[in-house]
């Protein structure tokens, strides 16, 4: 009887043991690894590591003065917005202004407890951790320096202004488009450069204003003096007949495996889908390659238009498409024909860097080049290329020749200019006196240097 008892007392001193022990166990390691600053945004980033990821609690708080606002608290409903891998534990949490209206400026602080099972579930260990932060909600400041902003509906201008802190995300905004702002260069970290328009489709008193915002959600904006000159767009009918469409529709849909047709030999159903859904497609794709602009400009002086040749459509001409005497579409042209001679050179209307040479829909063969700061002009229908991509190229480069590839009816050149991946007319580029008026004299008057000769 007395080994009974021995035996249960020791299994009694061994269980209180486990249970003491238990109780000292160490807490889930926690990690509050972002952010420093919170503004009207900002997300707050926990990582707790704990053997198998196992948690039986985890919250997350912050904390103002008196105010102690709930970021996060595990329960089998939140459970699924937690990461899991291995033995690590991450959550993501909005937070600032706009989720706490009642945030103010100052220093705050991130609370975060987090508890594990041990003993098999029979008691909890437990971990806290805390980070100091700064609440920031000064907006960045932003002027515009320069004078005299002239805007062609459909084409371009360009701003001088100031933005503090420099490292604000600034630039103009036209209505619901953003045209980003570069560096100036110069000693001044904080002037900045930015390209504008003003599209043809956009209304003549769409708002216009400089913006600034940080990385936390602050944004200020100001407005400057500019005026707009009205233009008037041609409208034109553009007639199809079989043989045309049997001209176009087949290498088209050859070269554009993106497009998918129900029926390739149903020519005019396909033409129309070439017309809407992959000048769709191919636009997005131009908006893309915006983004791999220069910070800095690349042309030298006024852009040429390609010499000795006949303007047969203009920019923003809105078209009317005819099939066996019914309207069967409508689009807009945006961008100018040059025709000339058959497999004429195409010569690069100014400096720039290739982002582009290939098949682009439409476009049939295509160069685009990139002129830094959001400006690039397009080259289509092209019958050979001769340049590739991410060569430099100076004003008056052979780029290939002429042709009637992509949508044209025959051999010509479709130039436009594009800024942020919108179509701008070119007849602003075109002009030196344009150049000198709205770009040059505004850096020389922002003791700005110039881009060279």
């Amino acid at each position: 009887m007395w080994k009974v008892l021995v035996t249960l007392l020791v299994l009694a001193v061994g269980a209180a043991a486990l249970w003491v022990n238990a109780g000292q166990a160490e807490g889930p390691a926690i990690a509050i690894t972002g952010p420093e600053l919170i503004g009207q945004t900002g997300e707050v980033a926990v990582k707790v590591t704990a053997p198998g990821g196992e948690l039986t609690g985890l919250s997350v708080k912050l904390v103002q003065g008196e105010s102690s606002r709930p970021l996060f608290d595990l329960s089998p409903e939140t459970a699924a917005s937690v990461a899991t891998l291995g033995d690590d534990v991450s959550i993501a949490i909005p937070a600032g202004k706009r989720v706490f209206p009642d945030l103010k400026a100052g220093e705050a602080r991130i609370d975060v407890t987090a508890v594990r099972p041990v003993l098999f579930g029979l008691r909890q260990a437990m971990a806290s951790q805390t980070r100091t932060i700064q609440v920031r909600l000064t907006p960045p400041q932003v002027a515009v320096l320069s004078q005299f902003h002239y805007v062609n509906h459909g084409g371009s201008e360009m701003v001088v202004y100031r933005v503090t802190p420099p490292d604000a995300d600034s630039g103009v905004r036209v209505g619901d488009r953003e045209y980003r702002g570069f560096p100036a260069g110069g000693s001044d970290a904080s002037l900045r450069l930015a390209f504008f328009a003003l599209l043809w489709d956009q209304d003549l008193n769409t708002p216009i204003t400089v913006y600034a915002r940080d990385s936390i959600g602050n944004e200020g904006s100001g407005s400057f003096d500019f005026r707009v000159f009205e233009k008037q767009f041609r409208k034109s009918t553009i007639n199809l007949d079989d043989r045309m469409l049997a001209r176009i529709v087949p290498p088209i849909l050859q070269n554009s495996t993106e497009l998918k047709v129900d029926d390739p030999s149903n020519l005019i159903a396909s033409y129309l889908a070439i017309n809407g859904e992959l000048r769709r497609m191919n636009n997005e794709t131009i908006t893309k390659l915006a983004l791999e602009t220069a910070p800095e400009i690349l042309w030298r002086g006024a852009f040429k238009q390609l010499i000795n040749t006949a303007v047969e459509a203009g920019f923003a001409d809105q078209r009317t498409y005819v099939y066996n005497g019914s309207d069967v579409d409508h689009q807009v042209h945006l961008g100018f024909d040059l025709a000339s001679v058959a497999n004429a050179p195409v010569l690069a209307a100014n400096r720039g860097r290739v982002l582009h040479a290939g098949w682009l829909g439409i476009y049939g063969n295509c160069v685009i080049l990139d002129h830094g700061m959001g400006l690039q002009s397009l080259y289509a229908h092209l019958s050979s290329v001769g340049v590739s991509v991410g060569q430099m190229v100076d004003k008056e480069a052979d780029l290939g020749r002429s042709g009637s590839t992509g949508l044209a009816g025959g051999d010509h050149l479709h130039f436009t200019m594009l800024l942020g991946g919108n179509a701008i007319t070119p007849i602003d580029w075109w002009s030196a006196q344009w150049v000198q008026d709205r770009i040059l004299r505004k850096l020389s008057d922002a003791g700005l240097p110039a881009p060279s000769p």
